[in-house]
């Protein structure tokens, strides 16, 4: 059953009735552009096919009552969430109500229900926010057109970022929402603006394969925000407002500063590559720059791990056109460029590397660019 049915089946079973609605929004795979956001620079995500989708019903006695097909249900009040003082999955529910924040909110019963995989670095903390984001802005009538979403991007990347405490930059909440089928998203993370770029490998005969490593995505031990904090300062020091204003880490003294800036410079030079190529319509162009990105994540931003780098290597080895690391980093997914007769190659390759070396099996999904955060059902 789809994410959709699974909600709306949910909410029958544990919450009773039926829901005003089931929204649901994607998770998301970025091509090129890593760590970047956060520095005001330019990234090149896809939305996925894999959703969370959220059964949502008005109340009005101030209680939030959450149900989670893969998590332990709990009721809030919308004091509790006024007072930040929200544990575990539901703070990023919480989080979306407090920074959404609709006029005459009076609580809601939610059913959750999701099949993008937790803990594989494909963003299905923002597809919870998104879906969330979108239900209430629907139900409490807020502008959902592309300015809207915008809006709402921002609103869920402040609920992660100031409720929940994970510094995260907003790349995976505006292309939740703003994504288009058939469409890479070029995202200027100044400015806020998009451009669709037409991204079809099937047509030339690629697949992408996004390989979950099952290495738990460890974004909340401090080396995400230790990172941020490294561009940051880099930036101080350099006399720019970010790292996007500059072509040049040359001046810096400090050896690790200087990597951490060298690896944001470029990767805004890779995202811009990887646009012209798809543009021209060159997609087995993107090979070079997603091996080029895996080295710079790897080398100089050295968030990597040794169940990413065996799925690169491996996928590589094997015949990918290209293979980088995605997300956050320390864990999560891998994503490679494929010949599309290859993909069981690749993929076999990868489960041998890792059980040469001890590490768990992965997972793997032929994926293609998916539609946005979008209502799926009704009363």
């Amino acid at each position: 059953m789809s994410a959709c049915t699974d909600a709306r089946t949910l909410f029958a079973h544990e919450l009773g009735g039926s829901p005003d609605g089931v929204w649901c929004a994607p998770g998301r795979v970025n091509l090129i552009g890593e760590h970047v956001d956060y520095a005001d620079g330019l990234c090149l995500p896809m939305a996925l096919e894999h959703c969370t989708a959220v059964a949502v019903r008005r109340r009005a006695d101030g209680i939030l009552r959450l149900r989670s097909a893969g998590f332990p249900g709990t009721d809030i009040t919308v004091t509790d969430i006024v007072s930040h003082a929200v544990p575990g999955w539901a703070a990023y529910v919480a989080g979306v109500v407090w920074a959404v924040g609709p006029a005459g909110f009076g609580g809601a019963d939610i059913a959750v229900a999701s099949d993008v995989p937790v803990g594989a670095g494909l963003s299905s903390s923002a597809a919870l926010e998104c879906a969330v984001a979108l239900a209430l802005a629907e139900l409490f009538g807020r502008a959902t057109d592309d300015t809207g979403r915008a809006a709402l991007a921002s609103a869920c990347m402040r609920a992660e970022n100031d409720f929940v405490g994970v510094p995260t930059g907003g790349m995976d909440q505006q292309i939740s929402l703003r994504g288009r089928a058939g469409h890479a998203m070029l995202l200027d993370c100044r400015t806020g603006t998009v451009r669709h770029v037409p991204f079809d490998p099937a047509a030339d005969g690629l697949a992408l394969l996004v390989v979950d490593t099952a290495a738990p995505h460890r974004l909340v031990d401090g080396q995400y925000a230790q990172r941020r904090r490294a561009v940051e300062d880099a930036a101080r020091q350099l006399g720019v407002d970010s790292l996007r204003d500059t072509d040049s880490v040359a001046a810096l003294r400090d050896t690790i500063l200087s990597r951490r800036a060298r690896h944001v410079v470029t990767e805004i030079g890779r995202v811009r590559a990887a646009v012209s190529a798809l543009d021209a319509g060159d997609v087995r162009a993107l090979g070079p720059l997603l091996d080029a990105s895996h080295r710079s994540l790897r080398d100089d931003f050295e968030v990597s791990s040794v169940e990413l780098d065996s799925a690169v290597d491996a996928a590589r080895d094997a015949g990918a056109l290209g293979a980088r690391m995605v997300g956050g980093g320390f864990g999560g997914s891998a994503l490679a460029l494929c010949e599309a007769a290859a993909v069981e190659k690749i993929s076999h390759a990868v489960r041998v590397a890792a059980g040469r070396r001890g590490l768990p099996q992965p997972r793997f999904w032929k994926v293609a660019p998916a539609a946005g955060a979008r209502r799926c059902a009704r009363p």
